[in-house]
């Protein structure tokens, strides 16, 4: 009699997927863009329209305002990032993460897939997010741009491949910006683009992301081809 044949599963090509927040698993990218334009008008700088405030969006905070407000002076910093983080907590209850995310994440780690977080968030509010959301079970670890350096630069991705045991090579970070794709390219990683965030398929080409998807579902199709 014949042994019963065995189900091959497919080679997982990843064992660590770094993902961005903003604008890539929490839909904030609209609610903080026009925080920052109207944290920069309530210090009395020329208010910059919604692409340019979204265009910063990944960056630390003060990185993303100062480059947002170059007419802003700087000893009026402190009072800017005190605005824009006024106007964002007034409504961020009302955020949600963008439909399918759990869903998603729940296949990964079926698949054991390792599983990060590296955003521009601090680290009060990123802590806070999860706290309030379904997701603080999934992740393995979190880097947050005041504990670490802020993207581009690649140490945030690093310190997360550091903490899992993950080589630049098995790592793919996830995100909607240049800021995270320009991260991944000087860490030695893969990327893969989102285009329903803070920025368009022309800003995130030029990086190199393997792949540009629209949405969650069509992110889970990906993954399940090339993962």
């Amino acid at each position: 009699m014949s042994k019963p044949s065995r189900a091959i599963k497919p080679k997982r090509r990843y064992d660590l997927i770094a993902f961005d927040w903003d604008g890539t698993l929490f839909d904030s990218t609209q609610h903080i863009a026009r925080s920052i334009q109207q944290a920069v008008k309530d210090v009395g700088g020329a208010m910059p329209d919604e692409a340019a405030a979204a265009f910063v969006i990944g960056l630390p905070v003060h990185a993303a305002l100062a480059r947002v407000a170059p007419d802003v002076k700087p000893e009026q910093y402190e009072a800017l990032e005190m605005r824009f983080r006024h106007h964002f907590h007034a409504l961020a209850h009302e955020l949600t993460l963008f439909p399918g995310v759990v869903e998603m994440l729940s296949l990964l780690r079926e698949t054991h897939h390792g599983l990060g977080i590296a955003t521009g968030q601090s680290r009060a509010g990123l802590n806070r997010l999860l706290a309030s959301s379904p997701l603080s079970a999934f992740f393995d670890a979190t880097r947050t741009a005041d504990e670490t350096r802020g993207k581009p630069d690649p140490q945030m991705l690093k310190e997360l491949m550091a903490h899992c045991g993950v080589s630049a090579e098995r790592t793919l970070m996830v995100g909607d910006t240049c800021h995270d794709l320009e991260m991944a390219k000087r860490a030695g990683c893969d990327s893969l683009a989102v285009t329903y965030g803070a920025q368009k398929a022309a800003d995130l080409t030029p990086f190199g992301p393997l792949a540009l998807v629209q949405s969650v579902d069509e992110m889970v199709q990906w993954f399940h081809a090339n993962g």
